[in-house]
């Protein structure tokens, strides 16, 4: 609940009966003498009225519930939901459980900001926050008596022993949630601990800021960075037996972030049909492994790229096919194939150069990201290859403006190029606390719209979901992803349109005569079929 003022808290006492103008007064002359005090502290102190009519009043003006809290009317451990450090630092005691919900009460003169702190630190463990507000004297009084005896909870990255332990607990507390990425960012007066779950940031928690050089230093020890150097820097974690985990620093203004990707050594490839990829498998064969032909999935960073083409390599694995891969880094290690591992010595030029001289089958390059390499793949798929790869592009259609724009020729490109793919990854409803009900009439016309203008009959006769968040999903709704999809089959229809130097305009026009459908159509079908609602899907594709 945001915290709102209608008008001076004197003034509003005043009206409502609950002190007098002389209690007033006298409370801003004690004020000039005692300047760090706020005004409803000072009535409490000066017993101008009974203290449970005061709070509850001062909540009311507030916004919120006002309450009195003393250590013993506690019915948890503080530090089972949050550090002693991110309690003091927001003013934040929780003091009651149920039901999924926690009860946390904060100083009367605490901000949004420090209850929007603590409430992503509790969303993050699964608990939907209550705020209440209570005098600060008793908030400081409730603190002090436990900091003595407290000890931090390092799953929400408050406080350790020791910096060790400290990163040791960040990095696994990271693992437990499903984070893909860790991000450990110095800020003004404190480190933020941000976990990246489903595709979206959550702030774990807070770290106080004379611990920032040990951090940097820790992560630098484990990672094989270089202490001293104040720049960017790439490196390695592998003290952990699960996880291969990816380091990259960058000097900010504050000091030296950290992104740490995690990468499960063990993580098994999932079935492209189990990544939402549209069609049957008939379809799917058809439009992969074309001897003599190039596929290229297209999507922007963080978009699901390289899982997608895991899956599709795992699918045409066999023992009698020579199957070779060049990533930077190898992200999943897969049993039958060849992965080459580029480092700072190599290119993916230069290594697709040495594997073509290995009597490969089919090749994986981890990224098209130039002419020569784009050239390189052309020419292993002109000489009797399959090669699949990635591109940044926003689109399938714009695949084939992006090899040009490296400067690959129409002729090239439409030789080879057998099969674009996009894809974009949207949060799937958590299938413990989605709740169901009838599309609302604008839904029916939004979906009705884009099926209009692509061809597509949707059958809108079904349900829909919202998102409401448990225990399960950290309160947000979402659990995991599903990706949509677009192919563009490249067939002779649109090979001779490439040869002509045509527009995307009209290749995608072309396009759609074919049967190719844009990412918008696989998504609302996706809808339809229950596993994420049109909200998630526009704040993927901003379609309305």
């Amino acid at each position: 609940m945001e915290m709102r003022r209608k008008q001076p808290i004197g003034v509003e006492l005043v009206k409502r009966g609950i002190v007098t103008e002389g209690d007033i007064e006298a409370a801003l002359q004690y004020q000039r003498d005692h300047q760090n005090q706020k005004l409803g502290d000072i009535l409490y102190t000066l017993e101008a009225c009974e203290p449970n009519k005061l709070i509850n009043a001062i909540g009311e003006i507030l916004g919120t519930k006002g309450i009195i809290l003393n250590v013993r009317t506690l019915k948890v451990k503080l530090t089972d939901y949050i550090s002693l450090d991110v309690a003091k630092q927001n003013k934040a005691i929780p003091f009651e459980v149920s039901s999924g919900k926690i009860k946390v009460c904060f100083a009367s003169t605490a901000n949004k900001n420090a209850m929007d702190t603590v409430r992503l630190l509790l969303l993050n463990k699964g608990l939907v926050m209550e705020s209440y507000i209570t005098f600060d004297s008793d908030i400081d009084r409730i603190l002090k008596s436990l900091e003595g005896t407290a000890t931090s909870n390092l799953n929400t990255a408050g406080r350790s022993e020791t910096v060790t332990g400290l990163v040791d607990s960040i990095i696994k507390t990271g693992m437990e949630r499903r984070a893909s990425d860790i991000h450990i960012e110095p800020m003004q007066d404190q480190v933020r601990v941000r976990y990246r779950i489903d595709g979206e940031l959550f702030t774990a928690a807070t770290i106080d800021k004379d611990k920032q050089s040990q951090i940097i230093g820790r992560l630098k020890a484990i990672s094989n960075m270089h202490q001293e150097k104040q720049e960017s820097q790439d490196g390695r974690i592998l003290l952990y037996e699960d996880y291969n985990i990816r380091v990259s620093s960058q000097p900010n203004v504050y000091g030296e972030k950290f992104v740490l990707r995690l990468l499960k050594k063990d993580a098994n490839i999932r079935n492209i049909f189990e990544l939402g990829y549209p069609g049957t498998e008939d379809e799917f064969r058809r439009s992969v492994h074309k001897k003599n032909s190039i596929t290229i999935m297209a999507a922007p960073t963080g978009e699901g790229k390289t899982t997608s083409l895991y899956s599709i390599i795992d699918y045409l694995n066999r023992p009698e096919i020579n199957i070779t891969t060049i990533e930077d880094p190898v992200e999943i290690r897969i049993p039958g194939l060849n992965q080459i591992e580029i480092d700072n010595k190599s290119s993916f030029s230069g290594s697709l150069r040495t594997v073509l001289r290995q009597d490969p089958d089919i090749i994986l390059v981890g990224e098209i990201r130039d002419k020569e390499t784009g050239e390189i793949a052309i020419q292993a798929g002109q000489t009797g290859h399959y090669v699949l790869s990635t591109i940044h592009t926003i689109d399938s259609i714009e695949v084939i403006t992006r090899l040009r724009k490296m400067g690959l020729s129409d002729y090239d490109i439409a030789s080879t190029l057998a099969t674009a793919i996009s894809q974009r990854l949207v949060r799937k409803l958590c299938p413990e606390c989605k709740q169901e009900r009838p599309y609302t009439e604008d839904e029916k016309r939004i979906m009705t719209s884009i099926g209009e203008k692509y061809g597509v009959d949707f059958d809108l006769n079904g349900v829909t979901y919202d998102a409401v968040g448990c225990k399960h999903c950290n309160n947000t709704g979402y659990y995991s992803r599903i990706g949509i999809f677009e192919i563009l089959d490249v067939t002779d229809e649109i090979k001779q349109l490439i040869m002509e130097g045509k527009s995307s305009i009209e290749i995608r026009k072309e396009a759609l005569k074919n049967g190719y459908r844009p990412l918008i159509v696989d998504g609302i079908n996706k809808v339809i079929q229950g596993y994420t609602n049109l909200t998630e899907l526009n704040n993927k594709l901003l379609f309305f």
